[in-house]
């Protein structure tokens, strides 16, 4: 009968130390790999504003960008912004791996993607999503218009929308990711209505919605101030800011609102703007919307196209955007 081999200890004792150093990195690597995959991907968000225009404190394309991008870094993971000044970024390579561009511009004839509406649609064509802040949801009536409208949804269309100043009362928001965490709110802003929508509203989803008064109906006709099928309208809801899925992939967002830069202060106006601008770059808005810190009046005073009027009053200001939040 042949003689049991022998394992020496020094032999077994590397083999367990081979086996655990093993089993260790396997579930490392599967710790990782668990990691990676609940990770959110990282998304890109190219912001484009136009050049100055209006007086202090009105349309500040540039301030109120940077404050939003500013806010999405803190408190989104994964969020990278890059925010463009003066117009369309002449580098093409700009948009290189972009999610979603959110454009706030004079709108109309001067609108900043005019001169570049094939280079937005082959951008859009590939999923990229758009959002339009206040004139920029502005363009001419035409082929520049059904483009609009087939990226975002609706347009304003002269002599057919408006653009009154008036006190909305958004009093109900509806089921949808862009009005996570917001409740019902009233601020006045020069809010477009009557938007030229998609047929039947088809992929359309209004996220802002409220009862212009009967006074911002009868103004005199005009290309922006008033028409017959706007005072036809008297007492009925309109949509002031609307989300929406195109056929081909791609999200879209219009906002009529954000004339005055000070109404940035208010949570439930800044929130749904935050929300939008993650939703159409096809990421997760958190469950009770994105969180952000509520911009001082100083904060709001940074990056503003015109220095301050001389007869500039704070105060009034101030008192407003405290009564924002009560």
């Amino acid at each position: 009968m042949a003689p049991t081999p022998t394992i020496r200890l020094p032999l077994v004792r590397f083999l367990v130390v081979v086996l655990l150093g093993a089993l260790a990195g396997a579930c490392a690597a599967g710790q990782s790999g668990q990691k990676a995959a609940g990770s959110p991907r990282a998304r890109k968000i190219v912001f484009v504003t136009g050049r100055p225009s209006h007086g202090y404190g009105t349309h500040e394309h540039y301030a109120g960008c940077v404050l939003l991008a500013g806010r999405l870094r803190e408190n989104v993971p994964g969020i990278r912004t890059v925010v463009h000044r003066n117009g369309w970024p002449k580098d093409p390579a700009a948009f290189d791996g972009a999610d979603a561009i959110v454009i706030n511009c004079e709108g109309g004839g001067g609108h900043v993607v005019m001169k570049h509406l094939d280079q937005a649609g082959a951008l859009l064509k590939k999923g990229v999503g758009l959002a339009c802040l206040h004139y920029a949801v502005v363009v001419p009536k035409g082929p520049p218009g059904d483009l609009l409208k087939n990226w975002i949804g609706g347009y304003f269309e002269t002599n057919w929308s408006v653009n009154p100043f008036w006190v909305a009362e958004f009093k109900h928001l509806p089921e949808h990711p862009i009005a996570r965490g917001v409740r019902p709110f009233t601020i006045k802003d020069e809010w477009y209505y009557h938007m030229r929508f998609q047929p039947q509203m088809k992929g359309v989803a209004p996220i802002l919605t409220a009862v212009p008064p009967d006074d911002t109906r009868r103004r005199k006709d005009g290309a922006y101030s008033g028409n017959p099928h706007v005072r036809a309208r008297m007492g009925m809801p309109e949509h002031v800011a609307w989300a929406y899925e195109r056929p081909g992939g791609g999200r879209g967002f219009g906002f009529t609102g954000l004339h005055w830069h000070w109404n940035l202060a208010h949570d439930g106006f800044r929130r749904i703007l935050l929300n939008a601008i993650v939703w159409i770059a096809g990421a997760e808005v958190p469950p009770g919307g994105v969180p952000s810190k509520r911009p001082t009046l100083d904060e709001l005073q940074t990056n503003l196209d015109s220095p301050q009027p001389k007869n500039w009053q704070p105060e009034p200001v101030r008192k407003m955007i405290e009564g924002f939040n009560r």
